[in-house]
């Protein structure tokens, strides 16, 4: 690309000399807004690429952790020493601060995506299958699940129940 604007050599019409510099002046200002688009592009590409890298190393973290939260969590509800609560606590709250939260409550619907049904109660007390005991918690960050929480079920009869039980 030739950077040097054409010279006036005083033979040319100065009106076609001043229309070839504005044509020039276009050009290079056209390819100034394409580098500076392509550059903000590259930026914000970059930017995507450190968080999704972020999310990542955080994720591969918080799985590694999940063995740990959950031997204090069992050690809290085993013992109730005020140093196994504490640690318990601040490394939920460490870990919640990363990102995670806690998933699988009891009473609350029951969800395939985010459950695991190790046992089903049929009832006819309700209407949707709902998490009656949470057998071990399951974890997510953001939209992200880690690992499902493995719960107890109960729900309506299914069609073999219902007809099993008239019989």
């Amino acid at each position: 690309m030739n950077r040097e604007p054409p010279r006036n050599t005083g033979s040319g019409d100065p009106r076609t000399e001043a229309e070839q510099l504005r044509a020039r002046l276009a050009e290079l200002t056209a390819d100034l807004q394409r580098v500076k688009a392509e550059y903000d592009n590259y930026r914000k590409r970059v930017r995507r690429d450190r968080l999704a890298v972020r999310e990542i190393a955080v994720v591969n973290v918080l799985t590694g952790l999940l063995p740990v939260l959950d031997a204090a969590d069992e050690a809290r509800a085993r013992e109730h020493d005020p140093g196994t609560e504490a640690v318990a606590r601040v490394l939920g709250n460490r870990l919640a601060a990363l990102g995670l939260q806690s998933v699988g409550e009891p009473g609350e619907p029951f969800d395939p995506t985010a459950h695991e049904a190790l046992t089903y109660t049929p009832s006819d007390a309700v209407a949707r299958p709902v998490c009656t005991a949470v057998l071990r918690h399951g974890y997510r960050v953001g939209d992200r699940l880690l690992r499902p929480a493995q719960v107890s079920v109960t729900g309506p009869p299914t069609g073999d129940e219902a007809t099993g039980a008239a019989m």
